[in-house]
């Protein structure tokens, strides 16, 4: 069984930054990690994904530039550093976790556990 907790989300004006942690409990070890953001009204969406074992990051074309993601396995923790917002970064960010696979899919209905959410608002 694993669990997810979200921290660091707040509010922030247009260009400013955030780092999100997921702390993680349980044993991940060969998990992919993900983030996604919701909207209300709106689906949620891939934002970015990270190999647990090989460091491998993969980001959404709309955060590219802007949002990095990176793991501290000692601690069982991801983040994702959000630089430059904009207000359509705005919703509910998840940490997500599913068993590796040959490719990261961007799929929620693909992922097996999820953290609570932490809400992301960028003022303009």
């Amino acid at each position: 069984q694993v669990q997810l907790v979200e921290s660091g989300g707040g509010l922030v004006q247009a260009g400013g930054s955030l780092r999100l942690s997921c702390a993680a409990s349980g044993s991940i070890s060969n998990y992919a990690m993900s983030w996604f953001r919701q909207a209300p009204g709106k689906e949620r969406e891939f934002v970015a994904a990270i190999r647990w074992s090989g460091g491998i990051t993969y980001l959404a074309d709309s955060v590219k530039g802007r949002f990095t993601m990176s793991r501290e396995n000692a601690n069982n923790t991801v983040y994702l550093q959000m630089n430059s917002l904009k207000p359509e970064d705005t919703g509910v960010y998840y940490c997500a976790a599913r068993r590796a696979s040959i490719t990261i899919p961007r799929a929620a209905r693909e992922y097996d556990y999820w953290g609570q959410g932490t809400q992301v608002t960028v003022s303009s």
